[in-house]
């Protein structure tokens, strides 16, 4: 029997875990799953901003909890995994966006700035893939992946506005993670897809934003920046049963930046 419209996109019944979530991009997707009906888990460092977001959630009548979670420092990613099944049952919905950038020309790129964004962007993603699908979407036969890359995880950046050598190389990386997951998980109904944001006001942007936000905004064929709402409609279609039949795919959400 053909599911609505309305019912491919309902996520009651759905646990998700979201990492980074206690601001930015990753409490926009919050907002939008549990909008549509999922239980949300956010994690990040920092316990106050996590009781923040949380408060911001249940005001807009989403059902949510915080756990307090380093995700750069591997050994913590199992407690976490076990702390979100103890309190939800299953996690059907993974979205992978923590992360971190280091801006240096490359002749000069620390070692210290590589090692901690793999660590953050990619090792993390990984692991977290690993437990939350062999532990509940694989025997649960139904997940969906979301993994926060960039659009510097699928063309080089403009070093005239960037220079942000393993930050490029560590999206470049979820995105190559993202096709492979995909291709060995889909035969289990977990898809995986890696949303490629453009430019959005941020902690993480703002400096370069404050820098060359002008340029940037000259170069998009929008005219605009990324804003509150312009992820949250991609998110919860590939949170969803609407997108069965999308995965593997790295998404950019730039106004056009990378068409040019």
């Amino acid at each position: 029997m053909a599911l609505s419209v309305k019912a491919l996109f309902d996520l009651r019944g759905k646990g998700a875990l979201i990492t980074g979530g206690s601001r930015g991009l990753g409490l926009q997707m919050a907002e939008a799953l549990g909008e549509m009906g999922a239980r949300v888990a956010i994690t990040a460092r920092k316990k106050d901003e996590l009781d923040e977001a949380v408060l911001h959630l249940k005001k807009h009548d989403v059902e949510a909890e915080a756990f307090a979670c380093d995700v750069g420092k591997r050994e913590q990613i199992p407690a976490l995994v076990d702390a979100v099944l103890k309190k939800f049952g299953r996690i059907d919905i993974l979205v992978n966006n923590a992360g971190a950038t280091w801006g240096a020309p490359a002749e000069d790129h620390p070692l210290e700035g590589w090692d901690k964004l793999v660590n953050v962007n990619l090792t993390a993603a990984f692991l977290l893939s690993q437990a939350v699908a062999k532990r509940s979407m694989i025997p649960n036969r139904w997940g969906r992946i979301l993994n926060t890359a960039s659009v510097a995880g699928i063309a080089a950046s403009d070093p005239r506005i960037v220079r942000t050598v393993a930050y490029n190389a560590t999206k470049h990386g979820l995105v190559g993670l993202t096709r492979q997951l995909a291709a060995e998980w889909g035969e289990h109904g977990i898809t995986v897809n890696a949303i490629c944001p453009g430019f959005f006001p941020s902690k993480m942007t703002r400096a370069t934003l404050d820098a060359a936000g002008k340029a940037v905004i000259e170069l998009t064929p929008t005219r605009r920046l990324g804003n509150d709402e312009d992820l949250k409609g991609l998110a919860v279609l590939l949170a969803s049963e609407a997108s069965r039949h999308i995965t593997g795919q790295a998404i950019a959400v730039d106004g056009g930046a990378t068409l040019i």
